[in-house]
C-alpha cells in the first residue's frame, strides 16, 4: 500500500500529500518554504485515513519564529493517540483494527507517544527543581480534544493551537484538537512526581493517557509543605465502591510467566495510577506494595483486599495510612494474575496466587 504525509505547516494542496504519494520500494522528494512560525501536526493522509492515524502515524513539525523561543532547560515531545481495538481494553493477544469503533469515536486506549505507560515508570520526563521546561504536545487524534494538563504544575505560557505569536500565561489546563498542538512552558519549583494527563479523566486512568514528570532534589517548604495533618481527603465518599470491568474472561493462562505478563497489564490498567508503575506507591497517600510486609505477612488479607476492597488506618513498613481502595470486580484469573505480578515483580517472593 503507498502512503503520503500531509505536513498541517505547508502551503499547498494536500499539504504535500500528493507531492509525498508514495509506493513501497520508492521515495520521493518535494520542497516548501515554512511561512508560518508554529507547532504544526503531520499525518498519513491515505484512505482510510482515520485508520492510518489510528496506527501511529503522525508526528509533530516545529517551524521556529525568526528570533527563536525563549531558552529553557528542557524540552520534550508529548503526542496523544488513539487505539481503536477488536477486543476489550487490556485483552490480551494482537488486536486488529476497528473500523467501527473509530466511527463511533470510542477508543480503547488513548495514549501518549504510542503507548500506555509509555512516559511512566522508566519512561518519565525529568528535571530538577528551578529547571524550566516546554512541552511540545500535539494530538493526532484522529478523533478525540485533548484536555492536556500536568497534574501539580501550572503553564506559565501555553502557545496555544500551536500559534507562537500569541501567548497565554498561568493556564491550568489547555485543549488541543484533534490534528492540532500546543507548547507548554512551566518551571518546576519543588521535587516530586507530576501526571501529565488528558483530563477526560477515565482517559488518563482507564485508557493509558499518563505520564510522569519526576523531580528529584532538595524539598522548599516555604513554596509546598506536604503533609500537615493525618486527615485524607476521600473524594470518592467514605465507602467502599465498586469499580466496573469488563465481564469478557481471557483464557487461562499456560505458565507462570504468563500469568505474571497479565497481571502486569492487569496491574498497569487498575493499580499503577495510585501505587505508582514500580511500586513504590506515594508517601502518606497510597501504601507501597513493593516489598509490603502487610502483603507478605498475610496473603488471604491482600486477596480479600482486591476482591472487597479496603478502608480505614493500615501500617505498611512502619507507616499509617488512611483512605479508601475499591473492590475491583476482576475475575479469580485475573486476581492471581496480578497478585503473581506483585509478589514476584514488586515484592520478590515469586509464589503464584490460586
Amino acid at each position: 500500500m503507498p502512503h503520503n504525509i500531509d505536513l498541517h505547516a505547508v502551503n499547498g494542496p494536500g499539504g504535500g500529500a500528493a507531492a509525498s504519494m508514495t509506493a513501497p520500494g520508492h521515495s520521493s522528494m518535494f520542497s516548501f518554504k515554512a511561512l508560518n512560525p508554529g507547532l504544526y501536526v503531520y499525518h498519513c493522509a491515505t484512505a482510510p485515513v482515520a485508520m492510518h492515524v489510528a496506527n501511529g502515524m503522525y508526528g509533530l513539525i516545529l517551524v521556529e519564529p525568526k528570533n527563536g523561543l525563549p531558552k529553557v532547560d528542557h524540552e520534550f515531545y508529548v503526542m496523544q493517540g488513539e487505539f481503536y481495538t477488536k477486543g476489550p481494553n487490556g485483552q490480551q493477544g494482537l488486536q486488529p483494527f476497528s473500523m467501527a469503533k473509530a466511527i463511533d469515536e470510542k477508543p480503547d486506549y488513548v495514549v501518549f507517544n504510542g503507548g500506555a505507560g509509555a512516559l511512566a515508570g522508566s519512561g518519565a520526563l525529568r528535571a530538577k527543581p528551578g529547571e524550566t521546561v516546554r512541552i511540545f504536545f500535539g494530538d493526532g487524534g484522529p478523533n478525540l480534544t485533548s484536555s492536556f494538563h500536568v497534574i501539580g504544575e501550572i503553564f506559565d505560557t501555553v502557545y496555544q493551537e500551536g500559534n507562537t505569536s500569541k501567548p497565554a500565561h498561568n493556564v491550568q489546563t489547555t485543549m488541543v484538537p484533534s490534528g492540532g498542538a500546543a507548547i507548554a512552558e512551566f518551571k518546576v519549583d519543588v521535587p516530586g512526581t507530576y501526571i501529565l494527563v488528558d483530563h477526560s479523566l477515565t482517559r488518563a486512568f482507564n485508557k493509558g493517557a499518563l505520564g510522569q514528570v519526576k523531580v528529584d532534589g532538595s524539598e522548599i517548604k516555604d513554596i509546598y509543605s506536604g503533609k500537615l495533618s493525618d486527615e485524607v481527603y476521600l473524594p470518592e465518599g467514605t465507602n467502599i465502591w465498586v469499580a466496573e470491568q469488563p465481564a469478557q474472561l481471557p483464557d487461562p493462562t499456560k505458565s507462570k510467566g504468563e500469568r505474571i505478563e497479565r497481571g502486569k497489564a492487569t496491574y498497569a490498567t487498575n493499580c499503577a495510577a495510585c501505587h505508582q508503575p514500580t511500586g513504590q506507591g506515594v508517601p502518606h497517600a497510597f501504601p507501597p506494595l513493593a516489598a509490603s510486609d502487610y502483603l507478605n505477612s498475610d496473603k488471604i488479607r491482600a486477596i480479600k483486599s482486591v476482591t472487597g476492597g479496603l478502608q480505614g488506618k493500615v501500617k505498611v513498613n512502619g507507616q499509617e495510612y488512611d483512605g479508601v481502595m475499591p473492590q475491583w470486580t476482576l475475575s479469580d484469573e485475573e486476581i492471581s494474575n496480578v497478585l503473581t505480578f506483585i509478589y514476584t515483580a514488586r515484592s520478590g517472593e515469586g509464589q503464584a496466587r490460586q
